[in-house]
Formats: structure tokens, sequence, C-alpha cells
């Protein structure tokens, strides 16, 4: 699926907002494999260029949740007391929140677009690494090889990149896995209602949006773009769970 967000793009065979009415609805041919869409454009290459603004703002509202949200984190594990206390209960009040709710207060206050649904998403889903990032670095900060660092007199920053990150890496990966999917569905879902990707762009969520009207009459209009966002969230969240089996120190399989 990354693969394909990636060569999508080159290897559509149609111009994806190409809009021929002569070709309205058209069921899955040789000329158009997975047929056409109320528009006459071809609903393959709209796939293909949707896997790159699908997955690929997906991915940008991961790594920079991710980023953010493991400074702060850790920042607020170091810092401790008053700081701590402070940046944790603001995390806290915005994890009482649903963050699709959430995502969607931020989108429809910045205007209805693929880039605002992703800030929406980046300012409703940072908690979660914060508390995470903390959480991971004050236990790794009570261990014994910390405290021996600490004696000889080892600088913040040589124990946050040879201490904090190495421990934490395996759980954030497991979490990043499992978050994919769930980003995904929200960036389609926000599409899907108006508030992110507008039609006619190819993003998945909104062609399905663009095709509800033409389900009695062509079933592979919304029937192609639903299946790959089921196959690619299906496919992370399996990768996360194999992630968390072999990396999770705390599963102990029985046999």
């Amino acid at each position: 699926m990354l693969l394909l967000a990636l060569i999508g793009p080159y290897i559509a065979p149609f111009d994806p907002l190409a809009i021929d009415f002569r070709n309205r609805l058209v069921e899955p041919s040789w000329t158009h494999l997975l047929g056409t869409d109320g528009s006459g454009r071809d609903v393959l290459s709209r796939i293909l260029y949707g896997a790159k603004l699908t997955i690929l703002s997906t991915v940008t509202v991961i790594a920079t949740v991710l980023f953010f949200g493991c400074i702060l984190g850790i920042f607020s594990a170091f810092v401790g007391g008053t700081i701590d206390n402070f940046l944790m209960r603001i995390a806290d009040v915005w994890l009482g929140f649903p963050p699709l709710i959430l995502a969607l207060g931020f989108a429809a206050a910045l205007g209805s677009s693929l880039e605002a649904a992703i800030l929406a998403l980046i300012f409703s889903w940072w908690p979660t690494y914060a508390r995470l990032s903390r959480m991971i670095t004050v236990d790794i900060l009570s261990k014994k090889f910390v405290a021996s660092a600490n004696a000889l007199g080892v600088s913040t920053a040589r124990k946050v990149t040879h201490y904090v990150l190495p421990n934490a890496f395996d759980i954030l990966i497991i979490q990043v896995t499992l978050d994919i999917s769930a980003v995904m569905l929200a960036i389609s879902g926000l599409s899907f209602i108006g508030v992110g990707a507008q039609i006619p762009q190819p993003e998945w969520g909104a062609m399905i949006a663009d095709g509800r009207s033409f389900t009695s009459k062509g079933w592979w209009v919304v029937t192609f773009p639903g299946l790959m966002i089921f196959i690619t969230a299906m496919s992370f969240n399996i990768i996360g769970d194999m992630l968390r089996r072999e990396l999770d120190p705390t599963l102990v399989t029985r046999h």
C-alpha cells in the first residue's frame, strides 16, 4: 500500500479529474477495470491517485504527533513538578473528548479541506503520544542504570538519546502501527462528511461521499474505495498486532 501511494499517480491509466459524461457509470471492463463514476471519471485512476492523498496524509499526521508528542512527554517527565502536572492535566482534558469529535470541531473551524483535516487530527491526537512517552520516560528514569548515569554526571541530552529513546522505541512503534488505521479512518470519515478533502479530489473518503448517490446504479463507485480503506486499515492493524506480540516484553506466550 505504501508503494502504491508512491507509484500510483505514475501508473494510473487515466486522468483522475477528467470528466466524460458519455461514459457515466460504466461497469468494470477491460477499458475501465474498476468502472467509472457519476461524472465518467475512471475509478481505478482515482483510487491510485487517492492512495497518495489518503496514506500520505495519514503518515503526515502520525509522524507529526509522534514527534511533538514525544518531545512534550519526555520534557514533562524530566522537568517534573508543577510544569509536569500542568502539561499532563492539559493532555487529560484533551483526552476527555473523543478524537474524531474534537477533530470535527477543529476541521469545521479551520475550513473544509484536506489540509484542515490533517491539522485538526494533529491537534486531536497529540495527547496520546505525550502521555505515553511521559509514562515510558518516568519508568526508564526509575531504573538503576539511570541512577548510575546520574552519579556519573551524564547529561540530559545523552540520557534521552542513549537511554530513553532506545528503550521507548518498541512501545512507540507498536502504538504507531495501531494508530495508523484509526487516523486513516478518521481522515476518510472527515472527507465523507464534507469537512476533509473536497469533491472531486480523489481521496478515498471523498470518493465514497461522491458515489453514495449512485449506489443503486453503480455499486463499484463506492465499493472499491471502501475496500481499499478496509484492506489498508486491516493491514496496519495486523502488522501492529504482530509487532506487539514480538516486541512487547509483558506478553508471555503460553504453550
